[in-house]
């Protein structure tokens, strides 16, 4: 594995929360254009160390996000406000997923869900700078 594919690795490896190329280009310690980001980011997802998924936003219009696999599948959570993302943990959908491939007679393999909303920080703000 080169040394460009290993930073771009172990940048999205240590982020709690999933990354544009644009933010993994801004946080790599190594000196390499954006071109070299994506091409390591297609590699690591292609060898099935890196997932990634299409969301769009108000503020960052449509952008590849990208996360390393830690579990069989991610929940995310983005508000609408500030625009972070968080990672909502362990799936708590078995049950659920179970009752879908009965339903549709299928077998899900993976899955990546996010919601979005207000964050508990933006609500926290916005209940003190209301008026009463």
């Amino acid at each position: 594995m080169t040394k460009a594919r290993k930073a771009v690795l172990e940048t999205v490896k240590v982020s709690p929360i999933p990354l544009s190329a644009g933010e993994i280009h801004k946080k790599i310690p190594l000196p390499m254009d954006l071109v070299t980001v994506y091409r390591a980011l297609k590699y690591l997802e292609e060898q099935g160390l890196l997932e990634s998924f299409s969301f769009t936003c108000t503020l960052k219009r449509t952008e590849r996000y990208y996360y390393h696999r830690r579990e069989p599948h991610a929940h995310f959570f983005h508000c609408e406000q500030c625009h972070t993302f968080v990672d909502l943990g362990k799936c708590q959908l078995g049950p659920q997923v179970a009752r879908l491939e009965a339903q549709h007679g299928v077998r899900i393999a993976t899955h990546t869900l996010y919601f979005t909303g207000i964050c508990a920080e933006c609500l926290r703000k916005a209940m003190t700078e209301s008026p009463i």
